[in-house]
């Protein structure tokens, strides 16, 4: 181990030439599923240094945005070093997509009762489709650290249920002033949270590795079998989406397979004013709306607008109302479920192994991790967010 081995420097040489080992390390050789957060912590407890400690963590987690020490761009490096690698990046994706342990807690009671209320997100199967609705009312249905687990869990549940053939994912009905019995899907990120120091960087790996992975790829196999062709359990996804989808709602819509909008909803990624990566926007968004249109949008703040040419490229249906968007979602769900579950999730992953194949995700996600790392705790993200805060907050 390098004497400046807790410098970044020194960090990157030892992962440059140890980190399939140290992996191996904490995977029991490949064999056993780590998450990323337990893996992170785990290299914390068996090389120190190399990562921050959760009593680390725990301190720094107290501190707003500004006020932190920096320390979670080694988790940033770390992560980025195993996704990088063809032996152990394929493993850590594979194992992000596993079901999580509370899923598999509840799934048994979710079958019986075809209802899981999780606080921040609401499941329940009716007939085929398992509805999962957006609830954050006091955020607008943002995403923070608090709704990822319970959103996360209930797309599990909609995967592992066999009685469930289509997602539908819906924001709900909220009681800001402004929009009051309205449905939004979605705010984007909490910027409150992220501003006060609530959001770990973590929060993005899990996002797009989990939940946002699993809306796209499904659930791996039980068992990790590199080198085959993908085997998952998936299912058809329809996003139902009203008023606004902002940043991370927006980026959902790479990954479903149909999009109904009402007319006039605003569809943007502000993660350049905000000073981060789009999650996986970057990789995706090109192949709805070409390159040019995608760098407009990402790096220039181009927002689309359903019921427009340029807003039409992420929609594949436009309504006029709430009651509207009821029928629509009802005649999608029955078109989609006419030819069979097997027939669906096979077209399904043939389309996507042409479009995005594993290991392009995996090099993509090598590169996100760093770089979201270094967005994440750098002075012009506090800038950003201290200058587009009353901007942002007028807009919504």
């Amino acid at each position: 181990m390098p004497e400046d081995f807790e410098t970044a420097g020194g960090r990157a040489e030892f992962l440059r030439a140890h980190v399939d080992d140290v992996y191996a390390e904490l995977t029991d050789d490949l064999q056993r599923a780590v998450r990323d957060e337990e893996l992170v912590y785990a290299a914390a407890e068996r090389f120190p240094g190399l990562v921050p400690t959760r009593e680390q963590m725990a301190v720094e987690r107290t501190k707003a945005l500004p006020d932190k020490e920096g320390i979670e761009l080694a988790q940033g490096v770390f992560l980025s070093f195993v996704l990088a690698s063809p032996r152990s990046g394929p493993h850590l994706v594979w194992s992000m997509l596993r079901p999580t342990e509370e899923a598999l807690a509840r799934l048994d009671d979710f079958r019986a009762t075809g209802v899981a209320d999780l606080g921040g997100t609401y499941l329940e199967r009716r007939g085929r489709a398992a509805y999962l609705e957006i609830r954050n009312d006091r955020h607008l249905n943002a995403e923070d650290c608090d709704t990822l687990p319970t959103t996360e869990v209930a797309v599990d549940l909609a995967l592992l249920d066999p009685e469930v053939e289509v997602g539908v994912i819906r924001g709900a009905v909220v009681s800001h002033p402004r929009y009051a019995g309205r449905r939004i899907f979605g705010a984007g990120l909490n910027l409150t949270h992220l501003y006060h120091g609530r959001l770990d960087y973590l929060f993005f790996v899990t996002r797009d590795l989990g939940y946002v992975n699993k809306l796209y790829r499904g659930l791996s196999s039980e068992e990790y079998r590199p080198g085959e062709p993908e085997e998952t359990t998936e299912k058809l996804w329809v996003a139902a989406v009203e008023t606004f989808a902002i940043g991370g709602a927006c980026q959902i819509l790479h990954t479903v397979d149909h999009v109904i909008a009402t007319r006039g909803t605003r569809l943007y990624l502000p993660a350049r004013k905000e000073g981060i990566l789009p999650g996986a926007s970057n990789l995706r968004l090109p192949r709805s709306v070409g390159d040019r249109l995608a760098r407009q949008a990402i790096l220039s703040g181009l927002e689309f607008e359903a019921g427009t040419p340029h807003g039409d490229l992420l929609c594949d249906e436009v309504v006029d109302s709430s009651e509207e968007m009821d029928v629509a979602i009802a005649e999608r769900v029955e078109a989609l479920t006419s030819s069979g579950l097997v027939n669906a999730a096979g077209n399904r992953r043939a389309l996507r192994v042409g479009a995005e194949p594993l290991d392009v995700f995996r090099q993509y996600m090598a590169t996100f991790c760093r770089e979201q790392a270094i967005c994440h705790l750098s002075p012009a993200l506090v800038r950003n967010l201290e200058e587009h805060w009353n901007a942002h907050e007028r807009r919504l």
